[in-house]
């Protein structure tokens, strides 16, 4: 008899930020395979006799590969086990869930999917601001700054990401950023654009940066941090 995996989302960092069950699934969970920024005091809420299994993947970091990611969660659910998947932030957002979900379906493997606090809602808010604006961002965008080389990513949709009407929220950019911001500028999004550099949010060292698109790009263009970090643009509220 298999067993069953919980893909958990543990939202930015702050225990106090899981949902009630997100917390109930890691302390019933009998293996639990845990992100890097998932873990710390999250760990707390799984069960003292949990086997906790580190699969995190760090840019510029030697990383498990995705496909024994997925064996894993495979191999302890034909266990009978209850497995969680711990992902940061909500485990829908570039958290590579597809891939994890077809094996599990592939394997007739049972799951759900328990949505959490994204990292971009945590962020705005520690900024104390909305993501959208009732009369100057009716839109909201996500993208991804690095692909699986850590390159920024071909084909991007230069005319929507320069969209001086939306916030833009960019995952994983930090290293990407500068060549991010001209092309953005290139394509029409005003150099002085605001712009918001958020680290470790919901965490001890969160720090948030307000600048310019064009600022934020000339600091981060020779600046390195291992902190997790997301950048957000367009017409900010002060």
């Amino acid at each position: 008899m298999t067993g069953f995996v919980s893909f958990v989302s543990s939202g930015p960092g702050d225990p106090e930020l899981l949902t009630l069950k997100a917390a109930d699934r890691l302390a019933k969970a009998e293996v639990v395979l845990f992100d890097d920024l998932s873990s710390g005091p999250i760990l707390s809420h799984a069960g003292p006799a949990a086997d906790l299994i580190a699969v995190g993947k760090r840019a510029g970091k030697p990383s498990p590969k995705q496909g024994h990611v997925s064996q894993l969660l495979i191999d302890h659910a034909m266990t009978g086990a209850r497995v969680v998947r711990l992902k940061s932030g909500d485990s829908g957002l570039f958290g590579r869930l597809e891939e994890e979900v077809i094996a599990l379906r592939d394997s007739g493997i049972g799951y759900e999917i328990i949505p959490g606090v994204p990292s971009a809602c945590a962020a705005a808010a520690a900024a104390g601001i909305p993501l959208s604006r009732r009369l100057t961002a009716r839109r909201v965008q996500f993208v991804t700054g690095a692909d699986i080389t850590g390159n920024l990513p071909k084909g991007l949709n230069w005319v929507a990401l320069a969209d001086p009407g939306a916030t833009t929220v960019i995952f994983m950019g930090r290293r990407t950023f500068p060549a991010l911001a001209k092309g953005l500028i290139a394509h029409g999004l005003p150099p002085d654009t605001p712009a918001l550099l958020a680290e470790a949010v919901s965490q001890p060292g969160q720090t948030i940066e307000r600048s310019t698109v064009e600022k934020l790009a000339a600091s981060l263009q020779n600046s390195t941090s291992e902190k997790p970090a997301l950048i957000m643009l367009g017409p900010l509220a002060p």
